[in-house]
C-alpha cells in the first residue's frame, strides 16, 4: 500500500530505512537524502531538492511532478523508468549518473545547462521540454524524439542522430557535416538553423 509522507515524517523515515517503497513525498524541503539507498515505486510531488545530493541513490520507477532538482549531484545514481514531469531540472550533469539501466523519461521539464555528454540515450523521448544549452556533444541519439523542444544553444558536435526525429523541436543550429543525420527527420522550418555555417538566407 502507498503512503504518503509529508516533511514531519520524513525525518523518523529516513532514520528507520534503508529502502522507501511505494511512498508519497509532498511537499518536502532538503538536501540531502541521507540514509536512504533505494526508491522503489515512490512519488514526490512538489518537492524542493534544489542542490540536493543524490549520489549512489538508486531510483526505481519513480515519478518527480512539479519538483525543483536543479544543481543535484548525481554520481552513480541509477534513474531506472523514472518520469521527471513538469520540473526544474536546470545545470544537472547526467553524465554522472550510472549507465546502467538509465532510462528516465522527460516532460515538459526545464533542463537547460545540463549536459548528457558522451551517453548512449537511444530511442529516448523529450517532451515539451526546455533544453537550451544543453551539451549534447558526442551523445547517442540515434531514433530519439524531440516533440515541441526549445534547443535553443544546444551544443551538437559529433552527435549521432540518426533516425532521430527533430521536426517538432525548434531554435536549434548543428552543422551537418559535423553530426551524424542519416535518416534523421527534420521540419522544414530548420532550414535556417542546419545552413547557418553557409551563411544562407532562406526565404518563404
Amino acid at each position: 500500500m502507498i503512503q504518503e509522507f509529508s516533511i514531519h515524517r520524513f525525518n523518523e523515515l529516513k532514520i528507520n530505512s534503508m529502502l522507501a517503497e511505494e511512498q508519497i513525498f509532498k511537499g518536502i524541503t532538503f538536501t540531502e537524502i541521507s540514509g536512504y539507498d533505494e526508491f522503489d515505486n515512490c512519488r514526490f510531488s512538489n518537492c524542493n531538492l534544489t542542490n540536493a545530493d543524490l549520489s549512489d541513490c538508486r531510483f526505481i520507477e519513480c515519478s518527480f511532478d512539479e519538483c525543483d532538482l536543479s544543481n543535484i549531484k548525481l554520481l552513480n545514481t541509477s534513474l531506472t523508468e523514472t518520469v521527471f514531469e513538469r520540473c526544474k531540472m536546470i545545470g544537472l550533469q547526467f553524465i554522472d549518473c550510472n549507465k546502467f539501466l538509465f532510462t528516465p523519461q522527460f516532460s515538459k521539464c526545464q533542463l537547460q545547462m545540463s549536459s548528457f555528454y558522451q551517453m548512449e540515450l537511444r530511442s529516448f523521448q523529450f517532451i515539451d521540454c526546455n533544453m537550451q544549452d544543453v551539451d549534447f556533444v558526442e551523445t547517442v541519439l540515434s531514433g530519439a524524439i524531440f516533440k515541441e523542444c526549445d534547443l535553443g544553444g544546444a551544443v551538437f558536435e559529433n552527435t549521432n542522430l540518426e533516425k532521430a526525429d527533430l521536426s517538432n523541436a525548434f531554435n536549434f543550429t548543428m552543422d551537418p557535416d559535423q553530426n551524424h543525420l542519416k535518416g534523421a527527420k527534420f521540419s522544414i522550418n530548420d532550414l535556417p538553423g542546419l545552413l547557418t555555417k553557409h551563411g544562407l538566407k532562406i526565404v518563404p
